[in-house]
C-alpha cells in the first residue's frame, strides 16, 4: 500500500513542481512608464488585433474605438464572437498580436502588471470565491481596509440582508469556491469585493447572465451602484442591461462590426444589434404569450 501510495504522491508532486517552475507569458515592467496626459481617455484600443497562437486566424482583428473617463461601454455579439477575449486585453491577460491598448494614455505593456491591475476591478459571470469567510472574500479587493469601508460595501452591494439571517453574519465561513451561497449571493460578495477595491475601470463579463429573475434583479440594483463614477465595460447576454449605455460595441467574428448609442444602432437598416434586439425580445413576447 505504501508503494502505490508513494508511486501516486511522486506523480502529484512532479506535476506540482512543473506548475510552480513555469514561466509567466506576460510579465510586466518593474516600474510603470507612464505618459501624464489628464485628457487621454481611460481606454483606448488602438488598430487592436489579437491571436492566441501564432500564425493561427485573427481572434479579434483592426479594432480600434475609446472608452472616455466615467463613460459605459456595452459590447455584445453571439458566442465565440471575441467579446471576453476583447475584455481580457485590458488588464492585460493577452498581449495583442498587432497595435495597442492604452489605459489613461498609457500602453499596457509599459505598466507594471501590478499598478495596472490596481485600476482594473472584474466581476466575472461565475464568481470566484475562496475557502473562508465572506469578510475574508470582501478583503481581498482591499487588505487594509476598516470596517466602516467594509459596512459600506455591504449594504452597497445589498449583502446585508442576507447577513442578517446568517448565525456569524459577516464572518459566516463558505466553502470552496463559495459553495455554501447561492449564485446571487456569491455575485454580490463578487461585488462588494469590487467596490472596495475602488478601481476607476470596472468589467462586468455577463455578469447576471447565470441567474434567475429575483436574483437578478437585487445583483442589477448592486451594479448600478458599483457602477457610478466609472468607467465601465459591460459584455452583456440581455440587452435590456445595456440599453442606457453611452456607447455600444457589437463585435461579429471578430470584428467591430457596429458601435453607437442604442438608438444609433437601432436606426440601422438591416443592423446586427437591431437584428439581436428584435430576435431577443420577440423571443421574450412568445414566452409571456
Amino acid at each position: 500500500n505504501l508503494v502505490v501510495i508513494f508511486t501516486k504522491s511522486a506523480a502529484c508532486a512532479a506535476r506540482v513542481n512543473e506548475v510552480l517552475d513555469a514561466k509567466p507569458s506576460i510579465v510586466g515592467k518593474e516600474t510603470t512608464e507612464a505618459n501624464s496626459n489628464s485628457s487621454a481617455p481611460a481606454v483606448k484600443f488602438d488598430d487592436v488585433s489579437f491571436s492566441y497562437h501564432d500564425n493561427s486566424e485573427y481572434a479579434l482583428e483592426d479594432i480600434s474605438f475609446t472608452a472616455q473617463k466615467g463613460q459605459t461601454i456595452g459590447i455584445i455579439g453571439g458566442t465565440g464572437s471575441g467579446k471576453s477575449t476583447l475584455i481580457n486585453l485590458i488588464p492585460r491577460f493577452y498581449d495583442t498580436s498587432k497595435g495597442s491598448v492604452n489605459v489613461y494614455g498609457t500602453d499596457v505593456r509599459n505598466y507594471s502588471l501590478g499598478d495596472l491591475r490596481t485600476k482594473i476591478a472584474v466581476v466575472p459571470q461565475k464568481a470566484v470565491l475562496f475557502s473562508g469567510t465572506i469578510r475574508e472574500n470582501i478583503l481581498m479587493g482591499k487588505e487594509t481596509a476598516t470596517d466602516l469601508e467594509i459596512n459600506q460595501v455591504v449594504k452597497l452591494a445589498h449583502l446585508d440582508e442576507f447577513l442578517n439571517t446568517l448565525e456569524d453574519g459577516i464572518d459566516t465561513y463558505v466553502g470552496e469556491r463559495g459553495a455554501s451561497l447561492s449564485g446571487g449571493q456569491r455575485q454580490r460578495v463578487a461585488i462588494a469585493r469590487a467596490m472596495i477595491k475602488n478601481a476607476p475601470i470596472v468589467i462586468l463579463d455577463e455578469a447576471t447572465s447565470a441567474l434567475d429573475n429575483e436574483s437578478e434583479a437585487i445583483v442589477q440594483k448592486a451594479l448600478d451602484n458599483l457602477m457610478q463614477n466609472k468607467t465601465v465595460f459591460v459584455i452583456a447576454h440581455r440587452l435590456s442591461t445595456i440599453n442606457n449605455a453611452d456607447r455600444i460595441a457589437v463585435i461579429n467574428e471578430g470584428n467591430l462590426v457596429e458601435l453607437g448609442t442604442h438608438d444609433e444602432l437601432m436606426a440601422i437598416p438591416e443592423g446586427n444589434y437591431k437584428h439581436l434586439y428584435d430576435m431577443q425580445f420577440k423571443n421574450q413576447e412568445e414566452v409571456t404569450a
